[in-house]
């Protein structure tokens, strides 16, 4: 597929395509994130993680444009993604959310070919060029050999690994994935991990990741971001972030962090401690 480099300035002068800049926003009058300031790498796997609450979801959703923001900006190529019109924006940036749900009987080509809608207009329709999108969309995310079967035969891997085909049809530098690995085995959870560090490093596209398992976004992440009660408490390299300090203090919990022999990557590892006292309904026994 094609390479999105971003090819209007140098590698060392090039502000990054995606910019937050001391953004808040809420349901209402309630605040989830405040005064978040974000630049996303471009050409890298930057992933959010945090407990639950935290407000990753929310930025991500303001990122897409699909909740306005209460104060602050969000900028994309330099400028105010509030005032671009819809369809540039979607040329631009891709939004695969939580847990999207299927017309029942849909086909996986026609899932995928739902990416190229930015695409279409009155005075342009499908053609060649759409289709040939498609087959390298999912030829991208090794679901070609579905093309024709619907989309709810599928296991949930294959079903998200069609769903990550159709943004990839969307031809956008960016992508933004809201827990594409939650309810699936840790094996699948792996497998599309690694799909989505390809496609960052072959394709240059830039990725914005939110996980909720720790290890598997130490294992992954160019660019980690934590987040607690709706706001950045760190970021930066896995190396830097993974640690037991951030760890305790944006999780609550104590961790042993340690390095995987293989590839160098910090692994965390729960500190258990005794068992001080018996669980209630074993003491009554």
């Amino acid at each position: 597929m094609t390479r999105h480099d971003n090819s209007d300035a140098s590698e060392e002068s090039a502000a990054p395509r995606l910019r937050v800049a001391g953004v808040s926003v809420g349901y209402g009058d309630a605040p989830i994130v405040r005064g978040v300031s974000l630049e996303v790498p471009d050409g890298a796997l930057t992933v959010l993680i945090g407990p639950n609450g935290s407000g990753k979801s929310t930025l991500m959703k303001a990122m897409a444009r699909v909740l306005p923001v209460s104060s602050g900006e969000i900028r994309l190529d330099g400028r105010p993604i509030g005032a671009m019109p819809t369809r540039e924006v979607a040329k631009q940036l891709a939004l695969l959310p939580q847990g999207p749900i299927a017309p029942e009987g849909l086909r996986v080509r026609e899932l995928v070919a739902q990416g190229r809608f930015p695409h279409q207009s009155l005075l342009r329709q499908w053609s060649r060029r759409d289709a040939e999108a498609v087959d390298a969309a999912m030829r991208a995310a090794d679901v070609i050999q579905f093309a024709d079967r619907p989309l709810s035969d599928l296991s949930g891997g294959q079903r998200q690994r069609c769903w990550i085909a159709m943004v990839l049809a969307q031809e956008t530098g960016i992508l933004l994935l809201d827990e594409p690995t939650t309810f699936l085995d840790l094996k699948v959870q792996v497998e599309l991990m690694r799909l989505l560090r390809r496609i960052a490093k072959e394709e240059g596209r830039s990725l914005v990741v939110v996980l909720h398992e720790l290890n598997v976004a130490a294992a992954f992440a160019d660019h980690l971001v934590m987040m607690k009660e709706g706001r950045i408490r760190a970021e930066g390299s896995v190396e830097r972030v993974f640690t037991a300090e951030t760890l305790r203090e944006v999780f609550g919990f104590e961790a042993n962090v340690l390095r995987d022999p293989a590839s160098g990557r910090p692994v965390c590892v729960p500190i258990v401690g005794p068992v001080e006292a018996p669980l209630p309904w074993m003491a009554a026994q």
